[in-house]
């Protein structure tokens, strides 16, 4: 009063409503005093009380209803019968990698059968210029003319679904031949190629029939055609064309040749403007598209000066790995012409990289070579290759003389000849593919001499063909493959390749032969090729959705070690496995699981040894804790079976129970199907894994009891309560059961545990999610959490990889989104969106024979999120009659009060339960910075980095380089108009017309195709790094006052007992937000600076070349090394061409 009648006397001689302005202002201020002064209180002993009471309602509706209890309680009964076991991982590496050799091993023989074969074939048939054959051509097969008559080398060919190959329709009886547009098909060589590899049908049937795990078999000819078994019905892309040529494929490439080291030497002078560099870019792709991991690589540009496309790489050579060559190709599509051709300081500059790599022991220490590419050298440079490579001719040269023009024609000759190298002339883009094939022949030329037949095996890659057809499941395979070589004496010098036979491995039928329950529940097993690259491992994500899209990431192949085990910080793991050491590792580790969402510390025990006769090496990993043991127990077949019977029960479709793929008849069996005709003895012949199948039968009948235990709950005449949809449980045999307390109408999880619910169901990768959750806590403590929607973890089921980088303003509306979940007036929406307000309750279940414990499973209940909701509502609100008298602070306490924010989050700080329901599934931090903050600098939360070496990002704006302004509307037309006519008249000279109906490429790799889309819309392969948060377990309560700027904000965190979740009590009517910004886990790009990025670049990691080497042979004929075609030049045409051109200068 006093102060009020202050601020009243002071303005008396102010007008009224100044007066009243005045005192309203006073008023507020009193206010906000008090505010400050008078800071709302929230009681930890109610908070505490919630989340007691809260807890035990929770536990025991999950107790009840997955009946926890009793399956612990079932398991504890058998422990007097079982026998715990330590897992031996040095002895279980050994044995997994036998069987691989073994399986890769038959593989190997069925290839040598095939090159045998074919090389007997040619060896006794004659060349026959005018031969006439019919084959079945797999683009033209089962087609007709419009009067009803098969088209020519088409005809009736038979196909069938086959399960074994991916239930596509195809021909086990005969192999039919595929020919690129850009190959005539009735060729003399082709026609005498077909016939002559009629005789490897035979061979096809018989490998198929020796070893059924056999997939496709082929010979891909050095003519061009490519012979399939078993035959199928070639599908052309959506211009008509069949753009595939078994020679660009990596199988044929590294039988064909012997590691190399090239520098690609491109003229981008002056004359080699419009189409002729065109051709030069396109000659350069494609000599890097016969490049492989074991190759190295530099491209220079030379004009008036020598200049490196990538300056980074200056005086080095680089491993040719999939990465590299994409990273080239974009530099090589921004190569403009100007200057003059100076050709001399560029050979040189060449023959340096290669004499010093060889001199330090770098690149490949086999093939070497120089690829130049001109329209014409007119310089004298004898004398370089006197100084750098004669007499011994170590560095083959090979020239490609561009464009029509046939001035320098000799002289480009002259340097292939003089170096052991070819020549060739490529006057139109259609004549780049066959020209540049050639300098694989003469490579090929002393191992062909030679006679040896070195077989290699691929990195890991995606098959176009079966990609288009959507075959996923056979996307990832590596390929064995031989070279097949002419036997005839009178062309043994001139080394002849008459191509390469090979078959496919899927990559994920090689790993089951790492059976995931002998690795335990984050065991897994991986693969790497000598390179130290990824060819098998559950963490590799080789795909990307692009739009709709599922696309192959450029460095999908060259993923290394490294960039996955990323723990491996001094990359011990990798320099052991890539030198082909066996051995042991142990490692603390970071993991993500949930869709990338949560992290787990796990120590991991690493084992590793080679593969015998092939580049690869093995490595499985066991987790302390879970995979250390593994328990036995033992039951009769008639007893195991009756409960396997029952209706409930489900094993792993994707493991290997028996073996249903060597015997056609059993191909369309299940695994639950053939285990049990195997054990009914309807069967005995099936291969079967005894081990699997007795603890399979155990864990049947330990668990039998649960179905009459969940049958009897849903019987119960009291009724069930509401929400709770499923019962489930796991073993380590990968044997689930579950229930369905609700019907299809009335779940909200409908494809729960269903065949398309990938995490939570037993896979060839990885245990369901809430398995492996379950077994990081307490057995009988039992883990909530909402399943994450966003997938930042792709496993091998090529779940797509999304962006991993957003723009601010995308951040922005994601984070709108997710706060307000605003409509869009779609009724599907909503219905995804109830969907996926599910709650999982899990717990695991052990076994424990002296003082070792194994896990034997998990057990949860799924419940809507609704059914916690009600719980948490009803218990967090102090009635209206409550006696305060005794209690600090605001009373009655109640969450559904205007002034207070309650939140129900888990240990990783993701929300359950909040009055806003679009907060459902968000972090915490995103919600309320300031008190996420204060929670991680209480040690109430930690903050973990975690890394991702295989994301997509944005490219940065910066990166896209805008179009020089015109100087004027006139001045642009004109150059317009000059640039089309003398371009547009020299492709008329240039282009070689009769080419047009043969053009190889609809879509060559040089394509601007994608130049309409915005660069910063473009995804390209990067690091990033991301945030995960848990929850100290040992703080069980917390509470503090956050001061904001003229307000303070108290909240109260407290554990709920025997769970994983937290109760947080926030004051709401504090904003913080100006003084605290907003915690995402938004991913965040790992930027590297002009200098780190190149040194990155530069680096040469440990890698294990490969054994064999084939560079010099003193019997070859280095004298067939090129020619050039006569060409006629149309008078007319060149006249108008120079008339225009004349015209436009």
């Amino acid at each position: 009063m006093n102060r009020r009648s202050r601020g009243s006397t002071g303005k008396a001689s102010k007008s009224g409503r100044s007066g009243l302005m005045m005192l309203l202002w006073i008023i507020l201020s009193s206010s906000m005093c008090l505010m400050v002064d008078g800071q709302m209180k929230i009681s930890p002993e109610t908070v505490q009380q919630w989340a007691v009471s809260f807890g035990k309602e929770i536990t025991a509706l999950s107790a009840r209803y997955s009946g926890a209890k009793l399956l612990q309680k079932k398991y504890k009964d058998i422990e007097a019968t079982v026998k715990i076991e330590e897992v031996d991982g040095e002895e279980l590496v050994r044995t997994f990698a036998e069987e691989m050799e073994e399986m890769l091993g038959r593989k190997m023989k069925s290839v040598k059968r095939l090159a045998e074969a074919a090389e007997d074939a040619d060896f006794y048939h004659q060349y026959n210029e005018t031969l006439e054959y019919e084959y079945y051509n797999s683009l033209l097969i089962n087609t007709v003319e419009e009067d009803g008559r098969p088209l020519p080398l088409g005809g009736p060919f038979p196909l069938e679904e086959n399960e074994h190959f991916n239930k596509l329709p195809v021909n086990t009886r005969l192999s039919n031949i595929q020919v690129p547009t850009n190959v005539y098909n009735r060729d003399p060589d082709i026609l005498n190629g077909a016939f002559m590899s009629e005789a490897l049908n035979e061979v096809f049937i018989d490998n198929f029939q020796k070893d059924p795990t056999l997939t496709w078999q082929y010979f891909g000819s050095s003519a061009g055609f490519f012979r399939l078994y078993p035959g199928i019905q070639w599908t052309p892309d959506e211009n008509g064309v069949v753009t595939f040529d078994s020679r660009n494929r990596n199988w044929y490439i590294q039988a064909a040749t012997s590691p190399k080291d090239v520098v690609i030497v491109v003229d981008v002078s002056g004359s080699m403007k419009g189409l002729r560099l065109t051709i030069a870019k396109h000659t350069i792709n494609t000599i890097l598209d016969t490049l492989g991991e074991n190759d190295f690589v530099n491209i220079i540009a030379y004009s008036d000066y020598v200049r490196y496309v990538e300056p980074c790489f200056k005086g080095m050579l680089v491993q040719s790995d999939l990465d590299n060559r994409e990273h080239f190709k974009h530099l090589v599509d921004e190569l403009h012409v100007k200057g003059e051709g100076k050709v001399k300081k560029a050979m040189k500059e060449s023959f340096k990289i290669l004499n010093e790599a060889a001199a330090l022991g770098q690149g490949s220490l086999c093939n070497q070579a120089i690829m130049l590419i001109t329209d014409g050298a007119m310089e004298d440079f004898q004398d370089v290759f006197e100084e750098f490579n004669w007499p011994e001719r170590r560095v083959r040269v090979f020239t490609y003389l561009i464009g029509r023009e046939m001035t320098f024609a000799e002289n480009v000759k002259w340097i292939a000849c003089n170096n052991k190298g070819y020549y060739t002339h490529v006057s139109t883009l259609a004549d780049v593919q066959e020209n540049v094939m050639e300098y694989l022949h003469v490579l090929s030329r002393p191992m062909v001499i030679n006679h040896d037949h070195d077989i290699i095996w691929t990195e890991a890659y995606m098959d176009s063909v079966l990609f288009n057809s959507q075959a996923q499941s056979l996307l990832l395979m590596t390929s064995v493959a031989m070279p097949v070589f002419s036997k005839k004496k009178e062309t043994l010098s001139h080394g002849i390749l008459l191509g390469v036979v090979g078959t496919d491995v899927a990559l994920r039928e090689l790993m089951r032969l790492a059976p995931r329950y002998k690795l335990g529940i984050h065991g897994y097993a991986f693969l790497i090729t000598n390179n130290g690259y990824i060819l098998s491992h559950p963490d590799l994500r080789p795909l990307y959705k692009e739009g709709k899209k599922l696309k192959p990431k450029p460095n999908y192949n060259s993923v290394d070690l490294s960039e996955v085990e990323w723990e491996d910080t001094e990359e011990k793991l990798r320099t052991a496995m890539v030198n082909g050491g066996t051995g042991t590792l142990t490692l603390d580790v970071r993991t993500a699981v949930d869709k990338g969402g949560r992290v787990m510390f796990l120590k991991n025990d690493y084992f590793y040894t080679i593969l015998d006769e092939t580049p690869f090496s093995l490595g499985i990993v066991l987790t302390r804790g879970h995979g250390q043991f593994i328990f036995i127990g033992n039951v009769s077949v008639e007893e195991g079976l009756h409960d396997l019977l029952a209706p409930d029960v489900i094993l792993a479709s994707e493991w290997t129970y028996c073996e249903t793929d060597i015997d056609p008849a059993h191909r369309k069996l299940s695994q639950f199907q053939a285990m049990v005709r195997y054990l009914t003895g309807k069967e005995p012949d099936l291969q079967c894994d005894v081990l699997l199948l007795q603890q399979t039968l155990f864990d049947a009948v330990v668990t039998a009891p649960m179905e009459a235990y969940w049958t009897a709950l849903m019987l119960n005449a009291s009724g069930m309560d509401e929400g709770v949809e499923t019962a489930f449980l796991g073993t380590r045999s990968g044997l689930m059961r579950f229930q369905r307390y609700a019907g299809i109408e009335k779940r909200t999880a409908k494809s729960f545990l269903t065949a398309a619910d990938k995490e939570n169901l037993f896979t060839l990768d990885h245990f369901p999610v809430w398995y492996r959750r379950a077994a990081e806590y307490p057995a009988g403590q039992f883990l909530y959490y909402l399943p994450r929607e966003e997938s930042r973890d792709a496993f091998r089921d090529y779940e797509a990889d999304y962006s991993a980088i957003r723009s601010e303003e995308e951040v922005e509306l994601h984070a709108e989104e997710e706060g307000g979940r605003k409509r869009r007036g779609a009724e599907e929406e909503e219905e995804e969106e109830e969907a996926g307000r599910i709650v999982i309750a899990t717990t695991a279940v052990t076994v424990t024979v002296g003082k070792k414990t194994a896990i034997a499973g998990a057990i949860g209940v799924q419940l809507t999120l609704e059914a916690l909701e009600s719980r948490f509502w009803a218990i967090t609100a102090q009635p209206n009659d409550t006696d305060c008298s005794d209690q600090e602070g605001a009373c009655p306490l109640r969450c559904d009060s205007f002034d207070i924010d309650c939140y129900l989050i888990d240990n990783n700080g993701f929300v359950l339960i909040s009055k806003q329901r679009g907060d459902t599934r968000r972090f915490i931090g995103e919600i309320d910075g300031s008190v996420m903050t204060t929670l991680i600098r209480m040690g109430t939360f930690k903050r973990v980095s975690l890394f991702d070496y295989q994301a997509m990002c944005k490219m940065n704006s910066h990166s896209i380089s805008s179009a020089r302004p015109l100087l004027s509307p006139f001045y642009g037309l004109a150059a317009a108009l000059k640039w089309f006519l003398s371009n547009f008249l020299l492709f008329l000279l240039e282009f070689n017309i009769c080419s047009f109906w043969h053009f190889t490429e609809a879509k060559p790799s040089f394509s601007v195709s994608s130049a309409h889309k915005k660069k910063g819309d473009i995804l390209q392969p990067c690091d990033t790094e991301y945030p995960s948060f848990i929850h100290e377990p040992s703080v069980k309560e917390t509470n503090s006052i956050i001061k904001c700027g003229r307000c303070q904000k108290m909240f109260v965190v407290q554990q709920i007992p025997e769970t994983n979740l937290l109760m947080l009590v926030v004051q709401a009517d504090c904003d913080c937000s100006r003084q605290y910004s907003r915690i995402t886990m938004e991913p965040k790009e790992v930027k590297y600076n002009a200098s780190v990025k190149c040194d990155r670049m530069r680096s040469q990691k440990i890698r294990r070349r490969p054994e064999s080497c084939h560079a010099y042979h003193p019997q070859e004929n280095a004298n067939d090394c090129g020619g050039a075609s006569v060409i006629s030049l149309s008078a007319s045409l060149f006249l108008t061409c120079l008339f225009f051109r004349a015209l436009v200068s």
